[in-house]
């Protein structure tokens, strides 16, 4: 195994996780209260400023994944951790360092800006993600990277989700906040970069498939299929909950700085649970452990209606449950995705790897952007308005459906995705045997 792949590579490869943690915590968190806490947007226009640049990377992604595919270079897919990561960053500390006034121009800023890092993000995360299935092609090698890349990006996740509200309340609000947070995405993609390097390609079926062909290929995979429903819904359910801590520590908790107490419950025992989430994989299989995983998450998510009590404590309990939960569904589906994707390639004789990649980030974004923009829905049902001293119970009754009742039910839905999912049973048969005969 280490002889395959490494462990220089195996390891590096999960520094990529801290460029995607930081930017996938500070606007998740963030970027909804500074439109409409600081710019005095409407919730629902807010949400929508949150959706569209993440809508329009369902369509560059698979782009993205394309492109990386027809690069000829043995490492093809190094040079965008290069060139993308750092404008990634670039791109995050622009929304939030732009003008507050007048309305418009700060409302086009902010769009122009989360579009560039939106679009950066896009050529950064295909390419890393198409790179685990083409380093090697043993699928408990995947499992391991998935896992040291997990415990990077909740590493990240945890720093970046508590400092960056700090930041933004005590050391110089948004614009340093924001300048902090790009530098540390620019140093993630080029320590990945450079870890990578020499990384071998076990794969090298030739390229094949239209742009225009992609959604049909993916989305035509049996197998395919039941992780994107999954990954759909549990990207939405769990972007609303990240959206909506700000709120649910001002409105229902009384304290804004309860909102980095809760973050770090949430990501803490994700650090911690991750190892135990691979062991269970490999014990068990990526889809069971993906089951167990998300139920998990869906029972903590459920107890967090407890918010409504305004009772800090029960809601770090269950923001802890809640955590760990989303390590699990964290770690089981980037593993499965290498293995649908080499399936593919093995089965086809062509590499779509990073087609596969593209459509993958590209359905994750669109659940990553719906959850915002549900979240904005939901607080504009409620009333509720930015900048109050208090609220009424309609807002607050907002506020707990966005915090726990929404997001549970999305997550718990999955669970129809994640049954109908067959690969796993077969690769698991066909690894047993080859280590028989070995």
């Amino acid at each position: 195994m280490t002889e395959e792949l490494p462990a220089r590579v195996r390891r590096g490869y999960a520094l990529g996780g801290v460029a995607t943690g930081v930017y996938g915590t500070v606007p998740s968190l963030l970027l909804m209260p500074y439109l409409t806490e600081e710019l005095g947007v409407g919730a629902l226009l807010a949400g929508l400023i949150v959706f569209a640049p993440k809508a329009w990377d369902f369509v560059c992604n698979p782009l993205a994944g394309r492109v990386s595919d027809r690069v000829r270079r043995r490492d093809r897919r190094r040079p965008f951790l290069l060139v993308a990561g750092p404008m990634m960053g670039l791109g995050l500390a622009f929304i939030f360092t732009g003008p507050s006034t007048p309305f418009l121009l700060a409302l086009a800023w902010v769009l122009a800006a989360n579009l560039l890092a939106a679009t950066a993000y896009a050529f950064f995360q295909v390419p890393y993600l198409a790179m685990s299935a083409e380093v090697t092609s043993d699928y408990g090698i995947r499992t391991q990277m998935m896992a040291w890349r997990v415990g990077v990006v909740t590493t990240a996740i945890a720093v970046s989700g508590v400092l960056a509200p700090w930041l933004v309340a005590s050391a110089g609000g948004y614009r340093a906040m924001g300048a902090v947070s790009g530098l540390v995405i620019v140093a993630g993609s080029l320590a990945v970069w450079a870890c990578t390097r020499g990384a071998p390609v076990v794969r090298s079926e030739p390229a094949g498939g239209g742009l225009g062909d992609q959604l049909r290929v993916v989305l035509g995979n049996v197998h395919a299929r039941p992780l994107i429903a999954a990954l759909v819904l549990q990207a939405a359910g769990t972007s609303m909950l990240l959206a909506a801590v700000a709120y649910a520590a001002r409105v229902l908790l009384g304290d804004s700085a309860a909102g980095s107490y809760l973050f770090a419950a949430f990501v803490l025992p994700g650090v911690l649970s991750a190892p135990l989430w691979a062991w269970l994989g490999r014990r068990n299989g990526k889809r069971s452990g993906y089951a167990v995983a998300t139920v998990v998450l869906g029972c903590g998510l459920v107890a967090l209606v407890g918010v409504w009590t305004g009772s800090l404590l029960w809601c770090l309990v269950w923001a802890a449950v809640t955590g760990a939960g989303y390590a699990g569904i964290q770690v089981f589906p980037l593993a499965m995705l290498p293995d649908v994707a080499a399936h593919d390639a093995r089965t086809s004789g062509r590499n779509r790897i990073g087609l596969f990649a593209g459509v993958w980030a590209g359905f994750e974004l669109l659940g990553f952007a719906l959850g915002p923009a549900l979240l904005g829905v939901v607080l504009a049902l409620g009333g509720y308005e930015g900048g109050q001293d208090s609220y009424g119970a309609a807002a607050e009754l907002a506020v707990v459906a966005g915090t726990s009742v929404v997001p549970a039910v999305l997550v718990l839905v999955s669970l129809l995705a994640i049954r109908a999912y067959r690969l796993d049973d077969a690769l698991r048969t066909t690894s047993r045997e080859e280590a028989t005969t070995r």
